[in-house]
Order: C-alpha cells, then sequence, then structure tokens
C-alpha cells in the first residue's frame, strides 16, 4: 500500500516528475476535455440528474421585495444567482477512492468502510475532499483511429494487447506515473441519444487494466460514463460485474477519469501532452467535477 492510503500514488509525484510534465508543451495550444453540462444532460444508470434552476433573478428580487443594497439604488442594480445540483459524476469527472464499495463490509481502498466511514453527509474517508490534482504527462490512446473506424460499437471490449498496438502504432510510450486516456470515440456523438446508444459502454476489459497497472499509471480515463467496457465479458467467480473498476479504483488506487472530451486531440493526432486536472475539495462527494485540459 502506497504512504498515502487516502489519497494513492497519484499523491505522491515527485517535484523532477511535475517540472519534467511541466516542460512538455513546446506549441502553447491548450484542448478542454470538457463538454458543457446542461439540464437533463444524458448520465450514466441511476445517477441523480444534473439541473441548472435560478434561485435569484432581477425580476425576482423586485417581486419579492427585496432590497440587497438597501433603498439607494437607483440606477436598479440587481444581480442573478443558481442552484446547479447534480451528481460528482456528472460530465467530465474522476471517481474519489470512497467512490466504489465491495465485500459484505462495504469496503473501499486503503481501509475505508461503510461501517466506519460512511455517515450521513458522506463518506470521511477517500472522499472528494482527498483528491489530489493532476498535473501530469498524459498519453491518448485513439482505439478508434487504430482500427480506422469512427467509434468502437456498443458494448466493445479493447484488451490489454489491443493498447499495447495502439501505443506502438502512435509511437508512443507510456511510462510510470502517467495518465492514460483512451478513445471510444463515443462523445462524438454527444448529446443525441439514439446515436449515444449506438456506441454505449465500449471500453477497457481486465486485461487492458491489468496491462495499464503494469506500465505504472496513477490513473486512466475514457470518453464514456463507464470506463470499463459493459457488460463485463468474464464476471469471474464470485461473479463481478464491474471488475476493472475492482482492480484499479479499490484495489490499487488508480484513480478513474470519465466522459473525458478526446475529439480533437484525435483529430490533430495528439497523443502525448500535459494533463491538467483539479478536482473541487468537496467533503463526503465521491468523487468531483472536472474542466481538464491538455496541453501541446
Amino acid at each position: 500500500m502506497v504512504s498515502d492510503p487516502e489519497r494513492g500514488p497519484a499523491a505522491e509525484q515527485s517535484p523532477a516528475a511535475l517540472l519534467a510534465a511541466l516542460g512538455l508543451p513546446s506549441l502553447g495550444r491548450v484542448y478542454s476535455l470538457a463538454l458543457p453540462r446542461f439540464t437533463g444532460m444524458p448520465l450514466f444508470g441511476s445517477h441523480p440528474p444534473f439541473q441548472v434552476a435560478m434561485y435569484r433573478t432581477p425580476a425576482g428580487l423586485r417581486g419579492d421585495g427585496v432590497q440587497t443594497w438597501g433603498p439607494a439604488n437607483e440606477v436598479n442594480l440587481g444581480y442573478m444567482a443558481e442552484n446547479v445540483s447534480g451528481t460528482s459524476h456528472s460530465g467530465a469527472h474522476v471517481d474519489a477512492l470512497a467512490h466504489m464499495t465491495i465485500g459484505e463490509d462495504d469496503h473501499w481502498y486503503g481501509g475505508g468502510n461503510a461501517r466506519e466511514h460512511l455517515g450521513d453527509r458522506g463518506p470521511t474517508w477517500g472522499d472528494g475532499a482527498k483528491l489530489p490534482p493532476f498535473i501530469t504527462r498524459a498519453v491518448l490512446l485513439d482505439v478508434p483511429g487504430y482500427r480506422g473506424v469512427e467509434a468502437l460499437p456498443a458494448h466493445e471490449p479493447v484488451t490489454g494487447e489491443e493498447l499495447q498496438a495502439v501505443a506502438a502504432h502512435q509511437d508512443v510510450v507510456v511510462r510510470p506515473g502517467d495518465v492514460v486516456l483512451i478513445r471510444s470515440g463515443y462523445l462524438a456523438h454527444w448529446p443525441v441519444p439514439d446515436r449515444l446508444a449506438q456506441h454505449v459502454t465500449a471500453g477497457p476489459d481486465l486485461s487492458a487494466a491489468q496491462w495499464l497497472l503494469e506500465q505504472g499509471v496513477v490513473a486512466c480515463g475514457s470518453d464514456t460514463e463507464t470506463f470499463e467496457v459493459q457488460p463485463a465479458p468474464d464476471l469471474g467467480s464470485p461473479a463481478n460485474p464491474q471488475p476493472v473498476h475492482t482492480l484499479l479504483l479499490i484495489e490499487n488506487a488508480i484513480y478513474l477519469f470519465e466522459c473525458i472530451y478526446l475529439e480533437e486531440l484525435a483529430r490533430d493526432s495528439v497523443h502525448e501532452f500535459l494533463f491538467v486536472a483539479l478536482p473541487l475539495k468537496i467533503r463526503g462527494a465521491t468523487g468531483s467535477m472536472l474542466d481538464p485540459i491538455a496541453i501541446v
């Protein structure tokens, strides 16, 4: 186990590794790796809906008789404020270590478990407040580009052998401490439901997860809502519907990014870059929405 069991190996980046990552960009070009969130946006499974609702408006203030600045307001100064509600797993996001549990004790990485570390306001061990910043070298593995297709078909597995072949094809090497982002092409069809359905939950299988672990990555992600292929091609015994999350997140504290927008990087054949993602530190959260960027 790493020295910081609430944060994992991603929190142990050395100053030398950080400076090396900061030295990667040579063009000064920035790519946004997130798409806008909006009320009613597609989400995975039973997640609560993402909603934006106005809480204060100029007309509402007048109607309520609220004088925020007192009676001396001859210029009709007003303001607007909103309520944003939804899971931290809305759009581009990272899973906290406390996101996934397993076993009769509902435990997660580092010794966290539901009996001791889960209160009415969320997990207290390995929660969103413990998420580290990610400022590191990243590699894009463009699986559809390697296959010569626009996007992977729905529920299509990606193996470790194929990830190795994609890396060789792109002439990139995955190094210890990297973030690896795997493109399926799913978000090329965002947010049209029937088109998304044709490419839903393609992704890495257990052999791919083992390959990523062997390369020494501290985090990995994809452009899908599940990262790993669903349904799992091999549930194992006892049956596990998400063996990739189990191996990477629960057992090894390898952070998982989901819904990362990779289309522009793939279009420009950018396969190595500085990756910057700064999670919000929210106590009791099981992840964090992100607006990550790639800099080349």
